[in-house]
């Protein structure tokens, strides 16, 4: 999973683009990068790390013009070496090329062994590369149809935005199963995953892109390409919906906080308790634990708090201490909790570890009884269109019955919402995309078909 924006025709682009990318930063916090066009010369800055990280005030003052793409990196396809990070960049015979890439393509393999196989070299081993040459490739005349042509191939799930010297070029795949919005700020046009990005500048939300679409943007306008061939069914991914969007974000029109609540509401209609308190896993559960403590009539309380100060990495003192990552990011409030019978919401439930160590931290503080309610279905399938999951044997919801994951987890009772609750909460922005879920894959999988990758699911290196 990965955040993507692309910024036309505004003043320092490329500081638009960092802001933007900062919204952006819970999609990915493995690398990060921007690259600007300024008319003449194209610039590159990327980095491992944060975007604070990543870039300062000399960098940014560097990445001159209107024009810029920009990326935050969560890998799924192609591990954390720095030679994956993005926007790649290459020169071609009609210009700069700068590509950021959101999403997993499920022929990659394949098309990636043709490529090489008729002479390509490639940089990299993320999946993305696959578009850079195959637009190099093309037989057509024009970028713009260099660009259809090469997108026509891909399979699988990808929000691209890409520049070629000052035309900015984004598109989302048939089934449109990652987000992207096209907004406007004065004469300038911003592309990004979500509208926190757009909030952050000032811009105006004009629409989200529709899947298949394909647009230019240049010299302050926006121009539909060709759209690629459409699919019987749209399958935009819920779990943006559960987990990965944030919730002041909007996507597919629709209030992902909104979404959230009507989660947790559900969730209570179905799986009721009587306790004294509800409180969420923060921060991602916090909207669906407000929508089931309204819905049960249960008072919400700041149960857990969340230490948004831990780094990326740490230096673990006891190797035998298996809860300290838990306690290294939330911590209990005893006067909230000890004595109490409480409801403890979570947005998912996959490897289960963090559960784990929760629960123990509320029985070590007094709490009466543990209830853990889940604002989703049992994961039980990887996903092969870009959410970091594990592979399938690592899932808590593939191996364990309910009453064997309430041993595990040391919880008095655990309730899951259904998959046709969760789907019928948001059912007007439907179909969905509910794999992880449910095994069904709307998407062919090339390459697992072809023996070219795991029916597992994808392993992150």
């Amino acid at each position: 999973m990965c955040g993507i924006v692309g910024i036309s025709g505004i003043e320092s682009a490329a500081s638009q683009a960092y802001l933007s990318l900062y919204a952006l930063q819970h999609r990915g916090q493995e690398a990060a990068g921007i690259v600007a066009f300024d008319g003449t010369k194209t610039r590159s800055h990327k980095g491992r790390g944060l975007v604070s990280e990543v870039f300062d005030a000399e960098a940014l003052a560097r990445l001159r013009g209107d024009t810029a793409v920009g990326h935050v990196r969560y890998s799924t396809a192609g591990g954390q070496d720095i030679s994956n990070a993005q926007p790649l960049t290459a020169r071609f015979s009609r210009g700069d090329l700068a590509l950021a890439h959101n999403g997993n393509l499920t022929n990659h393999l394949d098309l990636r062994n043709r490529l090489v196989e008729e002479g390509a070299i490639f940089r990299s081993s993320a999946d993305s590369e696959t578009l850079v040459h195959l637009i190099a490739k093309s037989r057509h005349d024009t970028v713009d149809t260099q660009v259809d042509d090469a997108m026509s191939h891909l399979e699988g799930a990808f929000s691209i935005i890409m520049s070629v010297d000052s035309a900015i070029y984004a598109a989302r795949d048939p089934r449109g199963f990652r987000p992207l919005v096209l907004g406007r700020k004065g004469s300038g046009y911003v592309v990004a995953s979500e509208t926190c990005a757009l909030d952050i500048l000032g811009a105006e939300y004009v629409r989200d892109l529709e899947p298949g679409e394909v647009i230019r943007i240049l010299h302050g306008e926006v121009t539909n390409l060709r759209s690629l061939k459409p699919t019987d069914r749209p399958a935009p991914c819920i779990f943006e919906l559960v987990y990965f969007a944030r919730p002041d974000s909007s996507i597919w029109d629709a209030s992902v906080d909104r979404a959230r609540r009507e989660f947790g509401r559900q969730l209570a209609r179905e799986h009721p308790v009587e306790a004294d308190a509800v409180m969420a896993v923060p921060d991602s559960a916090n909207s669906a634990a407000l929508g089931f403590a309204e819905e049960s009539g249960i008072p919400f309380e700041l149960g857990l708090l969340r230490n948004h100060y831990v780094g990326r990495t740490f230096i673990k003192p006891l190797q035998e201490d298996r809860d300290f990552g838990a306690r290294m990011k939330y911590n209990p409030v005893k006067e909230v909790i000890d004595g109490k019978r409480v409801v403890i919401v979570d947005d998912s439930l996959v490897r289960g570890t963090t559960s784990r160590s929760l629960v123990r931290m509320l029985r070590g503080v007094g709490a009466k009884e543990v209830h853990f309610r889940i604002g989703s279905p049992p994961v039980r399938w990887p996903c092969f269109y870009g959410i970091d999951m594990p592979t399938r044997a690592e899932l808590i919801g593939s191996s364990l019955e309910i009453p064997e994951i309430e041993a595990e987890l040391g919880v008095d009772t655990l309730g899951y919402l259904s998959l046709e609750g969760m789907v019928d909460a948001v059912a007007q922005g439907g179909p969905y995309c509910t794999a992880c879920f449910s095994g069904e894959y709307p998407a062919p999988l090339i390459d697992v078909e072809k023996g070219l990758a795991s029916p597992e699911g994808p392993r992150r290196c």
